[in-house]
């Protein structure tokens, strides 16, 4: 399908800008951006001066589309600030190695990791990259959100259960409740967490 038309589809990252405005980091400091897919959130990113971003997929396509657009709209020159990375967060063979980001930023990844497993893996990963004082947003399903999404299970959580799970060296600064609405007009109601580490 077209990129506007997929389920997790936004015209605009309203939301997770919001947060990020809150986390006062350097225009040159590293922005993770994991799930990134085909977002529209490293174009506004770009568009407000930020130089080092990386985009974290498990979907090569997904990516591709995401360089394409940039080079685009924007030029071989701005598309110098976005590094994509094909990886799964729950076996890392890159992402892992990274250091000194500012900002963790999953929106609809994390929700995902219905396995055990699969989701210390995901904090591994999280803790090894995100350096002190460094912020960490998530959204993902709110508790009385969609059980199943693309056809997968889903796992929900509120800001609690997201406080819990990255543990004692994450303070929760900010979390809101965000209805998203699908392009297909359906529902989809989402935590939206801001974390700083300790």
């Amino acid at each position: 399908k077209p990129v506007h038309e997929l389920g997790w589809y936004e015209e605009a990252s309203t939301p997770s800008l919001d947060l990020l405005s809150r986390c006062n980091v350097g225009k040159d400091e590293a922005i993770l951006d994991v799930g990134a897919g085909a977002t529209s959130l490293v174009d506004a990113l770009l568009d407000q001066g930020f130089t080092h971003l990386i985009a974290v997929d498990i979907s090569a396509v997904a990516l591709e589309h995401l360089q394409s657009r940039l080079r685009e709209r924007l030029g071989p020159d701005k598309l110098a600030s976005v590094r994509c990375i094909v990886d799964d967060l729950t076996r890392p063979a890159t992402v892992g190695q990274l250091r000194d980001i500012a900002v963790w930023h999953d929106r609809a990844v994390l929700h995902f990791l219905v396995d055990e497993a699969d989701r210390q893996a995901y904090l591994a990963t999280l803790k090894a990259v995100v350096r002190s004082g460094g912020c960490v947003i998530i959204a993902a399903f709110a508790p009385e959100g969609a059980s199943m999404c693309s056809g997968l299970p889903v796992r929900r959580y509120d800001e609690q259960d997201l406080a819990e799970f990255l543990g004692p060296d994450f303070t929760l600064l900010e979390h809101f409740r965000h209805l998203y609405r699908t392009p297909a007009d359906e529902p989809r109601p989402y935590v939206y967490t801001l974390f700083r580490r300790v």
